[in-house]
């Protein structure tokens, strides 16, 4: 049988939050109501952060509460704390994500907190999540390089990872943050994150500030993962980490997996579409 791989769309949440040109509800509904039409099986749409630092993401709720729900397809929010995850649950959201750091440099300019500081404040959400049967994706940021502190040690991310998985969440999706990664390191990343996680249980999230994302998921194709955060449009950056450019593009990336024999069930005509809308939204 052909080989599965599972693309992940960020566009509406990782994608949208660093735009300077405040977007509106109804243009953030109508992006993610088309995503749902492309058959992805999960669409990350909201962040219930601080809307002090994040204001992109302050109507969270009125998204959710706006879109067009299909029944296949998994809404999901970034939730900090529990105040978050609480107003996430309100909002219905299907599955929630908590967000670590291989740098502490990075940890404290994105969330305020040391490594350790961050971890004990998602052990109850991922708790409180576990309990009501929702599923918890970990996030760990700057896997290969962290734009404070330079080169991060596999090590340090097969730490981080491991800690996160051991603590409840079911998938962990390891963050190129800059875009600094090439095929080599990746691959030295993931085989360290390997020997404590099962590769069916690890993502890639790759921004393509280097122009390198997609010779970065061949490399993590060849290790084993099967899953791929991506960006309708190639939207996105991260707010908290100085010259990070967009993620890799959906359409991009599911031309590139299906050229290579890989099937996705995403509908191409409806991403296209999709990723024109994304390019009117930007600022």
């Amino acid at each position: 049988m052909t080989a599965y791989v599972e693309i992940f769309e960020v566009g509406p949440r990782d994608g949208l939050q660093n735009e300077q040109c405040q977007i509106s509800v109804v243009d953030k509904i109508s992006l993610v109501n088309c995503l749902s039409r492309a058959g992805f099986r999960r669409i990350e749409c909201a962040s219930f952060v601080s809307p002090k630092r994040v204001p992109q993401m302050a109507d969270s709720a009125l998204v959710l509460d706006g879109i067009h729900r299909d029944p296949h397809v998994a809404y999901a929010a970034l939730t900090p704390n529990m105040r978050g995850y609480r107003d996430a649950v309100q909002a219905g959201v299907d599955e929630i994500a908590v967000f670590g750091s291989a740098s502490e440099g990075f940890s404290r300019a994105n969330i305020n907190a040391t490594i350790s500081e961050s971890l004990d404040r998602f052990r109850p959400v991922v708790e409180a999540a576990r309990l009501a049967d929702i599923p918890v994706r970990g996030y760990v940021s700057c896997v290969i390089e962290c734009p404070y502190e330079g080169r991060v040690s596999p090590d340090d991310v097969a730490d981080v990872a491991d800690r996160l998985f051991a603590m409840g969440c079911s998938e962990i999706s390891l963050g190129d943050t800059i875009g600094r990664g090439t095929p080599e390191s990746i691959t030295q990343m993931l085989m360290a994150v390997a020997e404590r996680i099962p590769t069916e249980k690890l993502a890639g999230h790759y921004h393509d500030t280097g122009r390198r994302a997609l010779e970065n998921i061949d490399a993590s194709l060849d290790v084993g993962v099967r899953i791929f955060d991506t960006a309708i449009g190639g939207l996105g950056g991260c707010p908290f980490a100085p010259g990070s450019a967009g993620n890799v593009a959906t359409e991009r990336v599911v031309r590139h997996v299906e050229s290579h024999g890989y099937v996705t069930g995403l509908d191409l005509l409806v991403i296209d579409e999709a990723a024109k809308q994304a390019s009117g939204l930007r600022g």
